[in-house]
């Protein structure tokens, strides 16, 4: 894929775009969604709400490829559901496994009233 910034990747939304409204996502928990064919997997923790663009970087499949569980009990890891992969679920570094050495490509995200959409940092 070769692209390290969120807004290089084709169809990316624009900064402002709305994404879901914020009850659609609970807390804690992922969402997958496609934003006109941009695959977006949205993270809420105890610390934050994050965004990453959907895709592995091994095989470039959706996180959730194979069941929506890709949040640890801890709320710590996203593993990929097809192979185990562990990544930050704050930063979207890769900490285990088939993830080391590599990451995540952030997408920026920001609730307000009542909202989620895309952010522009």
């Amino acid at each position: 894929m070769g692209a390290r910034d969120w807004r290089d990747l084709p169809r990316a939304p624009a900064p402002g775009a709305p994404v879901c409204t914020a009850g659609a996502l609970a807390e804690p928990g992922t969402l997958g969604l496609d934003l006109n064919g941009f695959p977006l997997l949205l993270v809420r923790t105890g610390i934050g709400l994050f965004g990453y663009f959907n895709a592995c970087p091994h095989q470039h499949l959706p996180l959730d490829w194979r069941g929506g569980r890709v949040l640890s009990a801890d709320e710590r890891l996203l593993r990929c559901s097809n192979h185990a992969a562990g990544f930050d679920a704050a930063t979207g570094q890769g900490v285990e496994g088939l993830g080391q050495g590599c990451a995540l490509i952030p997408v920026p995200v920001e609730e307000t009233g009542g909202e989620i959409r895309i952010g522009s940092t």
